[in-house]
């Protein structure tokens, strides 16, 4: 049985790995690099989708600690929320979906307008896709600058099955990590979904 560490080295984990952990490969590339760029945004509004499990907290946490802001919950926002960013200059909306208060959201996109804030705000489909009863937020959804996660290619499947199940305390040869990664879908939940039965089953077997 090889180490980690041993096992990260064939990929390239020092390079790969940064800030907290975060694995950085070819579905998550373009993200991670456009928010490390801020403020020379092309737009003041940033859209970061990609399905549950795929980094997008990972992402925006790794943001406002290098570049401050606040965070809010989609479904949390409320008037007291549009008077607090005021105070801040990076605003980070998560997981927004159709269950908001879209006059809220619109009073939020006019705010970070008219005062030259920066919005990002994280969504498991892009922003554009979104199906907004107000039209008036359906047309603002256009001026986003769009992020999407893809799904994990062979690499990132390994780097978060190995980082995840050595977070457990558990130990996997590499050939079988690879032969897992051939028969899990490429999805970051049927992933995420395979390593909580595997630490159930070293739970349940205490080894």
């Amino acid at each position: 049985m090889k180490t980690l560490n041993q096992l990260l080295l064939d990929f390239d984990y020092d390079q790969n790995f940064k800030d907290d952990d975060f694995y950085v490969g070819k579905s998550n590339y373009f993200t991670f690099e456009l928010i490390n760029k801020w403020p020379k945004w092309e737009k003041n509004f940033l859209n970061i989708s990609g399905e549950k499990f795929s980094g997008k907290t990972h992402l925006v946490n790794i943001f406002l600690k290098k570049f401050n802001g606040i965070k809010i919950e989609s479904s949390l926002l409320n008037n007291d929320n549009l008077k607090t960013i005021k105070l801040f200059q990076n605003i980070v909306l998560e997981d927004l979906n159709l269950n908001v208060d879209e006059k809220l959201i619109y009073t939020l996109f006019n705010i970070i307008d008219q005062d030259n804030k920066f919005l990002t705000i994280t969504s498991t489909k892009p922003i554009v896709e979104i199906n907004f009863k107000l039209e008036d937020l359906r047309s603002r959804t256009k001026n986003f600058l769009l992020a999407k996660i893809e799904n994990p290619d062979d690499e990132l499947m390994f780097a978060l099955i190995l980082k995840n199940l050595s977070d457990r305390q558990i130990t996997l040869d590499k050939k079988l990590i690879n032969f897992i990664i051939k028969r899990v879908d490429r999805s970051y939940s049927k992933i995420f979904e395979f390593i909580y039965k595997i630490d159930e089953i070293s739970l349940k077997k205490k080894k």
